[in-house]
């Protein structure tokens, strides 16, 4: 499995990324653009490029008109958990800038890391949701987007140590095609910036677990830091 085509895939959707199964490079861009607005400048300075985080391949291409769909969960409840897996975290990122990385060292291990600019009460409020979404659906739901049904079990919160004013991180187990894969998930508020970071393994010899690995999220969150100044 090529490094670059999980990069790739890694960008879309989870819901995405399991029907694809990271098996081959991705037709389209890797970039996306949240709503009307053009990508800030800041957001893609901050954002991860080629040789930042070394033993990863990192991709990513301007796409001011990629799809913006949302997956839709099968429960209201879990609609915060769902819709945070999709192109942006919900409806009110002004901005989304997103990077897919792939292990050279880890085989089918799939990275992502994206950026979006909120409004700071948006962005505080969308990590209340999430926590409340975590607390009522621990056991499973389903997402569907594009026709594309993916089931999410063992869904639980973890702690994640990571800078930022505040964070949130949970695991699941994913089902679309084939066998379950691991998923890690950690979104993380610096300001008005929402930073999410996704990792999930499809070598098809996935461990039970899988963590977004420190150096991809403490690289992102220091370089944003240095560039982007709430």
């Amino acid at each position: 499995m090529r490094p670059k085509a999980c990069a790739r895939a890694a960008v879309l959707t989870l819901t995405a990324l399991l029907g694809a199964a990271c098996t081959g490079p991705l037709d389209g861009p890797v970039e996306s653009v949240s709503g009307r607005h053009r990508t800030p400048t800041a957001l893609r300075r901050a954002a991860l490029e080629a040789g930042d985080v070394p033993g990863y391949e990192i991709s990513g291409d301007p796409s001011p008109d990629a799809t913006r769909d949302a997956p839709i969960a099968d429960r209201a409840a879990c609609a915060p958990l769902a819709e945070v897996m999709g192109e942006a975290p919900d409806d009110r990122a002004r901005a989304t800038v997103s990077r897919g990385l792939g292990s050279r060292r880890t085989p089918g291990l799939a990275v992502s890391a994206s950026l979006s600019a909120y409004a700071t009460p948006d962005a505080k409020h969308l990590i209340t949701e999430l926590r409340t979404a975590l607390a009522r659906c621990g056991k499973e739901f389903t997402t569907v987007l594009d026709g594309r049904r993916a089931a999410y079990r063992d869904v639980r919160a973890v702690p994640y140590a990571v800078n930022g004013d505040e964070s949130v991180s949970w695991t699941a187990s994913a089902l679309a095609q084939g066998a379950p894969a691991p998923v890690h998930i950690v979104v993380v508020r610096q300001g008005a910036t929402v930073v999410r970071f996704m990792a999930i393994n499809l070598s098809g010899r996935a461990p039970a677990t899988v963590t977004v690995p420190h150096e991809v999220a403490d690289r992102q969150l220091d370089k944003l830091a240095r560039t982007v100044k709430d």
